[in-house]
């Protein structure tokens, strides 16, 4: 099965906070983002630590950081933006995604 390619990118202000992280967590080489079902809007997304990659996994690198993400989660994701953001209601990484029609109000679940 070909592995599917999708455009997701990565901001600056969220590579500088995957390396800072991944620098006190001894093992650990990048950030994993998948989708799954539930949450209040449908479907979540997942933000894991992990050491290694599946060999049909998508690699966004920049800047010393790298981000996983999976064959499954990838049609979710396409033309998605991560990014890391730091305001009054706090610190968070946020996926900016075209493909999700509506989301919750704290950003970690939507629909399509």
């Amino acid at each position: 099965m070909e592995a599917l390619a999708a455009n997701i990118t990565m901001t600056a202000s969220a590579a500088r906070r995957i390396a800072k992280v991944l620098e006190k967590q001894p093992g650990k080489t990048a950030l994993r983002i998948s989708v799954e079902g539930g949450g209040c809007s449908g479907f979540s997304y997942r933000f894991d630590l992990v050491d290694g990659q599946n060999a049909d996994d998508l690699v966004i690198s920049r800047d010393g950081a790298t981000v996983l993400v999976d064959q499954v989660s990838l049609p979710f994701m396409d033309g998605s933006e991560i990014d890391f953001v730091d305001d009054l209601m706090g610190q968070s990484f946020q996926v900016r995604n075209p493909n999700a029609t509506s989301s919750c109000g704290c950003g970690t679940s939507f629909s399509v």
